[in-house]
């Protein structure tokens, strides 16, 4: 078995969450200078979270680097627990390093409109013809198969796998705590020591000493509290809408052959669902920035406009939604069609939902979320609901959120009646 190659003085990032974050390993040392890893650098972590907390323009680099050293400091604690061999501990601080290397710019709204997926791109980078793979092969030619299988789940050591996928990993713990750092919000801190201090490993992953519940609980709270308040925030959600309008729209002008000013090279591979793994990663959120600043001098109107809205913050106003109002919804569609404003991009529902804990129930087709299990005083374990009243009243409750996105600015501009009537239809007050 290959031994550690150390640095020979080691080398810390200062951290706004952890302080620092520590590198001793050679190895970990070349990965986070490989060109793919350094790209991350321009993908921001909140995607358009800015347009709400204008803290949040921390990116992907910054939190895989976190991750990394939560990962580094759970296995210190763990040293005198269990005993991991150096590629095992090699593929956790992998993991944490590597599991977001294959985000994209705008991720999840680029994801859903070029129908890609960030992890399969992650298993490109680390099998494919890139710098990371040649640093991981000089471990061993099945490293890169074996981290693949750890950051999709597959792999069989379900300790290895908990510590990045589970409903309380380090990925989550530390976006939880730099996002809420960020947006300057206190709605995703709780106390990480005390988590870190009564983790323990087991067989088939982690478990939480039942002195610690409350610590556990907070979390939870702090996760529900995070997503709601943060992730699904109506203005970043507007934001997102009118970026997958502005995808939308230039996919389809470019089937239609129109002659955009500028040709958008970077982006033809995807215009024309023929890419290659250099041409994504060569994609980052300042070539997609470049391209609405040119869009918004295009003559195609639609185009034009949501590039505008974009990138001045001109975003849609909402309203809630009743999603079986469908008669609401088609008549709106009619109203705004007649009145030339085009329902493709100016009148959108947006759906957020989230479950903040659950345990796996057979026969259910629920995804199966590995359940937190605490060890009692006895040495049973027991699942946390069991045990917590707060953490019980929320287990397996999902929460949907449905709201109306549309140009307030465009209703207000039609003739008197015309947009009175639209926006009766929406519930928007006269003062609006």
């Amino acid at each position: 078995m290959q031994q550690p190659q150390l640095l020979h003085e080691e080398k810390v990032f200062k951290d706004p969450v952890h302080r620092y974050v520590h590198v001793r390993d050679q190895f970990i040392w070349d990965l986070i200078n490989s060109a793919e890893f350094q790209r991350l650098r321009r993908i921001k972590q909140l995607g358009t979270s800015y347009f709400t907390f204008h803290g949040g323009e921390h990116s992907r680099f910054n939190h895989s680097l976190g991750v990394y050293e939560l990962m580094r400091r759970i296995l210190e604690k763990f040293e005198e627990r269990i005993k991991l061999t150096y590629e095992e501990k090699l593929l956790c601080l992998c993991a944490g390093l590597l599991h977001d290397v294959g985000h994209g710019p705008f991720s999840h709204s680029f994801e859903k409109v070029f129908r890609y997926h960030h992890e399969d791109w992650t298993r490109a980078i680390l099998l494919g013809d890139t710098q990371i793979n040649r640093i991981l092969r000089r471990f061993d030619d099945d490293f890169p198969k074996k981290l693949a299988e750890v950051i999709n789940k597959t792999y069989d050591n379900k300790l290895i796998v908990s510590l990045i996928s589970s409903q309380l990993d380090a990925d989550r713990m530390d976006y939880l705590l730099r996002d809420a750092y960020y947006t300057g919000v206190n709605y995703g801190n709780f106390e990480i020591e005390r988590i870190l201090r009564v983790m323990r490993p087991q067989e088939d992953g982690i478990v939480f000493k039942f002195s610690g519940m409350h610590a556990v609980e907070d979390y939870i709270m702090s996760r529900y509290q995070m997503y709601w308040q943060v992730y699904f925030h109506p203005v970043t959600r507007s934001a997102e809408v009118v970026l997958r309008k502005i995808f939308q729209r230039a996919k389809l002008l470019f089937s239609e052959g129109y002659p955009f000013i500028q040709e958008p090279v970077m982006l033809l591979p995807f215009l024309q669902d023929k890419v290659e793994l250099k041409d994504y990663l060569a994609l980052d959120e300042s070539i997609i920035l470049f391209y609405m600043q040119q869009w918004r001098g295009e003559a195609d109107p639609i185009l034009k406009d949501l590039c505008g809205r974009f990138l001045d913050r001109n975003l849609y106003k909402y309203v809630e939604y009743n999603p079986r109002d469908f008669r609401l919804l088609a008549e709106l569609k009619e109203e705004f069609q007649k009145a030339g404003i085009d329902p493709m991009y100016y009148l959108e529902v947006d759906t957020t939902s989230d479950l903040p804990y659950d345990f796996y129930r057979a026969g259910e087709e629920e995804e199966e979320r590995i359940p937190i299990m605490l060890l009692m005083p006895t040495g049973e374990l027991v699942e946390l609901s069991q045990k917590s009243e707060i953490v019980k009243a929320i287990s397996g409750k999902r929460r949907f959120d449905y709201k109306l996105y549309f140009p307030l600015d465009k209703v207000m501009a039609l003739p008197g009646n015309i947009s009175r009537k639209i926006r009766e239809r929406l519930g928007v007050m006269e003062d609006a």
